[in-house]
């Protein structure tokens, strides 16, 4: 299995830097995807979960590509599948 401590680390560093959340946790889910195509690809498989004032008043949309924004490439880089649930 492949070690995400890395890459959740580069996401936290990222999501505190653009969007200051209050809460802030990543789950790496990736061993509930071996053989999908994005974990025979080496991308992870994760659960965020967030709190912050710059999602609040906003559309889930909106909401998402805030998140995707400051993740930056690392959506088609580093994450095949990201699950979001703002508190």
């Amino acid at each position: 299995m492949i070690d995400n401590s890395k890459r959740i680390a580069e996401m936290e560093k990222r999501l505190n830097a653009n969007l200051a959340p209050s809460h802030l946790e990543i789950i790496d889910d990736s061993h509930k995807h071996i053989g999908h195509a994005g974990a025979k690809g080496g991308l992870g498989h994760f659960t965020l979960i967030i709190s912050s004032d710059a999602l609040n008043d906003k559309r889930m949309v909106q909401q998402h590509r805030l998140i995707y924004q400051a993740l930056g490439e690392m959506m088609q880089t580093d994450i095949h599948a990201l699950s979001i649930k703002i508190l």
